[in-house]
């Protein structure tokens, strides 16, 4: 029973529930901005090369048709979709970082910097000094 509840309290600690949190936010904004790229970005950059850039590739060796007329046994370097997934990630990295730099903006103004203990000044310290020698 000591392990359940070891393990409660280890989940429902803050951190791990706020990477949770992140973690399925992180998805859903992955999918927005996957159906941005490919369908706004992936047309528009499409329209360059007169294709579509997902199909993209650089074909090695030419495949051949096979009786459902597939084309099968093509290698080829698929450059098009490659680059949609690296403009997917720039997209994410850059949002991520946006939202960081928010929320350490928000902390700081939440957490004004304690002040540094004072201590006694010179002419409190001399004085102490002299009651001391005072009382010799």
């Amino acid at each position: 029973m000591g392990f359940l509840k070891e393990f409660k309290e280890f989940a429902m600690k803050g951190n791990l529930v706020d990477i949770a949190v992140g973690f399925v936010m992180g998805a859903a904004f992955k999918e927005v901005v996957s159906s941005f790229t490919g369908g706004i970005v992936s047309p528009l950059i499409g329209l360059l090369f007169n294709a579509d850039f997902n199909d993209l590739k650089y074909v090695i060796t030419e495949g051949t048709p096979n009786e459902a007329g597939e084309i099968v046994g093509e290698i080829a370097v698929l450059y098009g979709a490659f680059l949609t997934n690296v403009i997917d990630f720039i997209i994410v990295a850059f949002v991520m970082f946006l939202v960081v730099k928010a929320v350490n903006r928000m902390k700081k103004k939440e957490e004004p910097a304690p002040e540094p203990p004072k201590g006694p000044t010179q002419e409190e310290l001399l004085a102490e000094i002299r009651d001391l020698l005072k009382k010799q």
